[in-house]
């Protein structure tokens, strides 16, 4: 049993022990305040249970979550607790961690890093400084401190602490402000509330202690909020990197897999929100592509589409007891860099690149190398089971022969996308990203919305002008399309877009 804290909401933030415990976990437990993307780390048939509270809204009592942790600990299940945040810090894990002592069941607390801490350092505000305070101490804001016996000491808080940080103190922002004052913290002492710490939502106003429930109200902060009370909130003027990133405010969506080659946009400060549309399986019957490598010397040329054609056809090979010694004589066509690029981990020269990473390129790289035609050659191109037939049926039109065995299947996964809609929905998707036509057709049958109202705010990147056709066919606008077709030109083709936008708009460094 493990009580893991998932940090404040940059994914980046769970720890490398919190992310091996939800692994293997059975059953994960989970609150609201978390990125969701966590759960793509979890096995697919691990038992979800939603224990998390929306707007005031439990979902669970506390008293129904230890009494769940303790029924499925019991079942024998490795049982995984998963909070926002540290479980102990103002988030009662420590009374989870009772219940499961109390029935004799071993459990183990995976610490995460705290908003009280993250979220001020997103915003630029170090909770120390040799210059400007020495001590901090973190709060509870939701506590009715008009209570009679309030368990804070406010005389000694209020003047006795350097700086304070504040959780969930939106809502009581008037009395928490003027309590602090009444015991003698001064008025114009520096306040900064920050919203959604670490996440692409983040928003920050800086004000007094005496200005600063106006000016929360005035922008229109809503919890979850810290709030931090201090001189060390000068700072943020010249430290708040977060916010200045390129690429802050936006989440990108990833509807391809796997992803590799898109992480400069997080480094960039984009939040990224993987979603495949795509499965690769192996074929269901070899026989094709079997027949084809008992006789690949026969064979004038080979070509891969993609890497995933390189993975699976070596992969085959291999298994039927066959080596690349078989392929001498053998000439390699590799369309586009990463494709050549997995060619050339086996020790492979690739003979031929095209300038174009599409059918059409294939056809202009070949007809040039044949001016005359294609008669007397042999092409083999394993690849999806289905694909464009455009090349195949030019070269035998053009008098060669060729054969296209499927090396693997892209299918639908069986994806869930109830909260990916919500996103949209809510506006929480700036930036989609397609990489194939049939990537974008499986993403529009599993989110079954009308396209126009899915993307009405949101931009839309494609690799190369085949996908942006199967998107304008929806009656869409493509916002995004790099010159050459790689991702890494689509990653720079995003920043450049993203930079154009931002200088159209107001700087995130709200100020009162």
């Amino acid at each position: 049993m493990y009580l893991v804290g998932a940090g404040p909401g940059d994914i980046g933030l769970l720890t490398v022990k919190g992310l091996n415990c939800l692994k293997k976990a059975d059953v994960v437990v989970y609150d609201f305040h978390l990125n969701a993307q966590v759960l793509n780390y979890i096995k697919h048939e691990a038992e979800f249970i939603y224990a998390g509270k929306r707007g005031g809204h439990h979902t669970m009592t506390q008293d129904e979550i230890n009494a769940v942790l303790v029924e499925k600990a019991k079942e024998g299940k490795n049982v995984c607790r998963l909070k926002g945040g540290d479980p102990f810090v103002f988030g009662r894990g420590g009374e989870e961690a009772e219940a499961l002592a109390a029935e004799g069941i071993e459990f183990e607390v995976v610490p995460g890093v705290s908003s009280s801490i993250a979220a001020p350092a997103y915003a630029g505000i170090p909770l120390t400084h040799r210059k400007y305070s020495s001590s901090f101490a973190v709060v509870p804001g939701y506590e009715d401190i008009t209570k009679e016996n309030s368990s804070i000491n406010w005389p000694h808080l209020a003047t006795g602490v350097g700086t304070l940080v504040f959780l969930m103190a939106v809502k009581n922002i008037d009395v928490l402000t003027k309590t602090l004052m009444d015991n003698g913290r001064a008025p114009d002492t520096a306040v900064a509330v920050i919203r959604w710490g670490t996440r692409p939502e983040q928003r920050t106003v800086v004000s007094t202690l005496s200005r600063i429930a106006d000016t929360v109200r005035e922008k229109d902060i809503k919890p979850p909020a810290v709030m931090v009370i201090g001189d060390v909130v000068k700072l943020r003027e010249k430290l708040a990197w977060y916010e200045r990133k390129p690429l802050f405010g936006h989440r990108i969506l990833l509807t391809r897999e796997p992803s590799e080659g898109f992480e400069p946009l997080a480094e960039l400060g984009a939040e990224i929100i993987e979603f495949p549309t795509i499965e690769i399986k192996p074929p269901e019957s070899w026989e094709a592509l079997d027949n084809a490598l008992l006789k690949i010397s026969e064979y004038d040329w080979l070509i891969f589409t993609s890497g995933t054609g390189v993975k699976y056809f070596f992969e085959r090979l291999k298994s039927i007891g066959m080596d690349i010694r078989e392929m001498k004589g053998v000439k390699i066509c590799a369309v586009g860099k990463k494709s050549a690029e997995r060619v050339e981990e086996f020790c492979l020269t690739v003979d031929l690149v095209p300038e174009e990473f599409r059918a059409e390129g294939l056809i202009k790289s070949f007809s040039e190398l044949y001016p005359s035609g294609f008669r007397g050659k042999r092409f083999l191109l394993p690849r999806a089971l289905e694909a464009r037939e455009i090349f195949p049926e030019k070269v035998r039109e053009l008098g060669g022969t060729i054969d296209v065995p499927a090396a693997y299947r892209a299918v639908v996964p069986e994806a869930r996308g109830k909260r990916l809609k919500r996103f949209f929905k809510e506006g929480r998707i700036t930036i989609a990203t397609f990489t194939s036509g049939a990537v974008f057709t499986n993403f529009l049958k599993i989110m079954d919305e009308d396209p126009k109202e899915l993307f009405r705010d949101v931009a839309i990147a494609v690799i190369g002008p085949v996908t942006a056709a199967r998107v304008e066919k929806e009656g869409l606008k493509v916002d995004i399309m790099p010159r050459e077709a790689t991702i890494e030109a689509m990653v720079e083709s995003i920043r450049e877009w993203a930079l154009k936008k931002a200088d159209h708009l107001p700087s995130p460094l709200l100020t009162p």
